[in-house]
């Protein structure tokens, strides 16, 4: 074998690095090829992808919260506003990631020793808890200054209701995430509820938002209501009513005043009552709107109703006569009282004394169903139709299961059930001459038609007989208001108990009506079993009329209808000397 000459094997070795340099060129050019390539898919096809990868990791999608609209009175005073406050919220996994003093937090939002803490602890998966709601602007702000990881201020809204105890039954309230809970918050949601928006904003890796980029969606704040009520008018049904279950050492009371024109409710008061800003101590027993929920006997308040039904017969007129004597009337096995022998007695002093053997003899000389029916067409056995929530319907069984005792004792007030709204509408359909006009919550404008329940010649003669009670003859001396005539009637009935009636517990009444020449105002007082001072309705209710009376139609610029001589003259206004001799009534 011939060996290979030392030239031959360096041009070998040369021609193979040679290949080798060739081939790693190649293979880097290859890969630069391919890395462009990828850079200009990413970058020119695939652009919008890495777009938003990126911004998933800055841009977050966050709510616009939405203002809820003012509730305010006919004259614009408010009587709900929402302001704007803060509240403290925690991502747990990140104060913990983050070594958060969550103690620290703890004693600036000023909650027991421990309770965050361990409320963090039990949380630690979770991404989301609050910590403290509804903060002042300046008090969140001092807290999250200290920029304590995973610790978040979010702007909420909250409600305030400038008027606490006075309106908390009408207005209600709504709860810590501004969703309505109750009376006129609930009932007009559709209205107050604004909708809320949407933006997008730019957040650093510890979450806070760093820049506002767009706002994809404008927040729709509610609309602002004006309601009926006068805030003023209020006031002093509110006060009065106060002072009348204070005085009686009464269990609990209500009022509701109308206005006869517009059916527009002016006022609505109950006690107990409750300061909606704060809730802590709220009972069942404050919370319920009375006026609107609870059904009650109305007792005599009925009986210009039964005289309607009377004079609606034909049978009767302003001046028949009824005899009374000895003072009872037997209906099968029930025995009807009056207080005493009134004797024969015309239609008016059947209002006047409040004869019950006189309106038990009406109801037995008439269909069975006519008390049944009258009593329908005036709105009681169903709800006024108001849209207030809870709003009762009252009870009454179908006239065709009213026997004859039922019929007697329905004439003044027995068996059937109403409430105080219910009582102050009817009582508006005689001082509107006989017209019924819907219940409103809200301002009404301009005039209201309603529908006719009465002829007009019937109710206009009610009036003057429920007049007779404000006298020293009637039953409601103290009802009287200076200045003006007053036509209405008392009521004093034994409450319900255990399937009987109680001996010591009543419900005391009255509903009026001023000024009764051309009645502008109805106005309805219950007072729930008043246990000192007396219980009948000329003592308890009566009094709280005439006060909260002379302060609504003075504030709405009524003018009075008779001087104060001339009340005097024909007994319509009392004498204090003569008010601890109050007649008396059924």
């Amino acid at each position: 074998m011939t060996p290979r000459s030392p030239i031959k094997k360096a041009d070998a070795a040369v021609l193979q690095f040679r290949h080798r340099h060739y081939f790693m060129a190649a293979a880097l050019t290859l890969l630069l090829t391919g890395l462009v390539g990828r850079a200009i898919y990413l970058t020119v096809i695939d652009s919008e992808f890495l777009r938003k990868q990126g911004d998933a990791r800055s841009l977050r999608i966050e709510p616009v919260m939405a203002m809820r609209g003012m509730i305010l009175d006919r004259n614009g005073a408010p009587l709900a506003v929402s302001t704007p406050v803060v509240s403290i919220w925690i991502n747990p996994r990140q104060a913990i990631a983050g070594n958060a003093s969550i103690s620290t937090l703890e004693r600036d939002l000023a909650l027991p020793h421990g309770s965050l803490v361990a409320r963090v602890k039990r949380n630690a998966r979770k991404g989301f808890m609050y910590a403290k709601r509804h903060l002042s602007p300046a008090a969140a702000e001092l807290v999250l200054a200290k920029d304590l990881p995973g610790v978040y201020g979010m702007t909420e809204y909250r409600r305030f209701y400038p008027e606490a105890e006075v309106t908390a039954h009408m207005i209600g309230f709504t709860d810590l995430d501004d969703e309505r809970k109750e009376g006129l918050e609930l009932a007009l949601d559709g209205q107050l509820a604004g909708e809320a928006g949407v933006k997008r904003v730019v957040k650093d890796l510890k979450g806070h938002r760093v820049q506002d980029v767009a706002l994809i969606k404008a927040a729709s704040p509610g609309k602002d209501i004006t309601l009926s009520f006068d805030t003023r008018v209020q006031y002093a049904a509110y006060r009065e009513l106060a002072r009348g279950v204070a005085e009686h050492n009464a269990t609990a009371g209500a009022l509701v005043s109308l206005d006869v024109e517009t059916g527009e409710v002016l006022a609505m008061a109950n006690l107990p009552s409750y300061n909606p800003n704060n809730r802590k101590h709220l009972t069942v027993n404050a919370l319920r709107n009375r006026a609107v929920t609870d059904q009650f006997e109305p007792g005599s308040t009925l009986k210009p109703f039964t005289v309607a039904a009377a004079l609606e017969s034909g049978k009767y007129n302003v001046h028949s006569h009824f005899n009374t004597s000895p003072g009872t009337y037997k209906v099968l096995n029930k025995l009807i009282r009056d207080h005493e022998n009134y004797g024969v007695i015309d239609m008016p002093t059947l209002l006047t004394k409040s004869s019950n053997v006189a309106s038990a003899q009406i109801a037995m000389s008439l269909p069975r169903d006519t008390l049944p029916l009258l009593h329908r067409r005036l709105g009681f056995g169903h709800n006024t139709g108001s849209g207030f929530p809870g709003e009762s319907a009252g009870s009454m069984q179908p006239s065709s299961r009213w026997n004859p005792v039922e019929v007697a004792t329905m004439s003044y007030g027995y068996g059937v059930t109403v409430t105080a709204l219910q009582l102050a509408q009817a009582y508006a359909v005689i001082a509107s001459g006989g017209i019924q006009r819907p219940i409103s919550f809200t301002k009404v404008t301009g005039p209201v038609a309603g529908k006719r329940i009465l002829d007009e010649k019937i109710a206009r003669a009610i009036i003057p007989m429920m007049e007779t009670v404000v006298t020293q003859e009637g039953t409601a001396l103290r009802a009287a208001v200076p200045g003006y005539r007053v036509a209405g009637k008392t009521g004093t009935a034994h409450k319900a108990q255990g399937g009987g009636y109680a001996s010591d517990a009543y419900m005391s009444l009255f509903v009026g009506m001023a000024p009764a020449s051309a009645p502008r105002v109805v106005t309805a007082v219950i007072i729930d079993n008043p246990r000192k001072g007396g219980y009948y309705g000329g003592l308890a209710a009566a009094p709280v009329f005439s006060r909260m009376m002379s302060d609504t139609l003075r504030l709405m610029n009524i003018e009075p209808d008779r001087s104060a001589e001339r009340l005097a003259e024909q007994h319509r206004f009392p004498h204090p000397s003569t008010w601890a001799r109050p007649g008396r009534e059924g």
